[in-house]
């Protein structure tokens, strides 16, 4: 495109695009907008509803507005207590206010954003950085599991708790050691819109993996593998069981940058990044 306009009589300008003088375009985040209005506002409400599935299964306190979504999940670990924005942050005294009632000091908690935020250093918070939003969209892929690995779904109290260990160890989350039962996991959640699975090798569980569906696409989350298990593709395995939970949907997730080369050797692309501060305990 150049700056100089086109004539009127330009064969490429028609009455069917030339946007009407009173013409409103919608932002895309007011709360009555189409769930499915871009692959982002996807993105962002099925990452709200994440923390509120795991909170209501544990029957802990959760906040869902139309400015934020986030959960008390946790009273330790630094990325216990998610927090999403679901608008651009355009008063960030009043959204941290509201987080404070549901999360008070010395509570931690991490605040993620699809937008540039301004700095919220004087709001008690720290800079963890700007994650990758990949999506894989979907495709077939031959689920062929390395010798010796097995993946199954879990669907009973007693491998939830299982996988619930190999999720703190593998991850790892060393402050929530010594992990009482039913301290991110219960039950309930395999009454709702989410499916966990559990990986063994030769037997013995080693890794963990989860999906939840919520805004027409599948958010893969709580991967994680035992240290002396990584490298026998069992990680990959659980991965690509919640990838293709439900095989219509585009899959979504949040990466590392030490993670992204695997997550895009499965086809996931890094959309966009997005913005995670952290208000640490104490």
């Amino acid at each position: 495109m150049t700056g100089a306009a086109r004539p009127a009589h330009d064969p490429w300008v028609t009455e069917s695009i030339i946007p009407s003088p009173d013409e409103h375009l919608m932002a895309g985040w007011e709360p009555d907008a189409p769930e499915d209005d871009t692959l982002v506002r996807r993105a962002v409400l099925l990452h709200g509803a994440w923390p509120v599935a795991v909170a209501a299964a544990l029957e802990r306190p959760y906040r869902h507005t139309d400015t934020w979504a986030g959960a008390h999940i946790g009273d330790k670990g630094a990325l216990t207590n998610p927090v999403f924005l679901l608008q651009p942050l355009a008063d960030p005294g009043a959204v941290i206010g509201e987080v404070d009632a549901l999360l008070p000091p010395p509570l931690p908690y991490f605040l993620v954003s699809a937008w540039p935020t301004p700095d919220l250093r004087p709001h008690g918070l720290e800079l963890l950085g700007h994650p990758p939003l990949m999506v894989r969209f979907p495709f077939p892929h031959d689920l062929a599991v390395p010798p010796g690995v097995e993946v199954h779904e879990v669907t009973d109290a007693a491998e939830l708790a299982v996988a619930e260990r190999v999720l703190v160890q593998g991850y790892p989350m060393p402050e929530l050691e010594p992990l009482e039962t039913g301290g991110l996991l219960a039950p309930g959640i395999l009454e709702g819109p989410t499916r966990v699975w559990l990986g063994y090798v030769e037997g013995e569980p080693a890794a963990v993996a989860a999906a939840h569906v919520a805004a027409r696409a599948v958010l893969v989350e709580y991967v994680a593998a035992l240290p002396n298990a990584r490298g026998r593709g069992v990680g990959s395995a659980v991965t690509w069981a919640a990838t293709l939970s439900e095989p219509t949907l585009p899959a979504m997730l949040l990466a590392s940058d030490d993670g992204r080369p695997v997550y895009e050797r499965m086809g996931y692309l890094a959309i966009e990044r997005w913005t995670a501060w952290l208000r640490p305990a104490g």
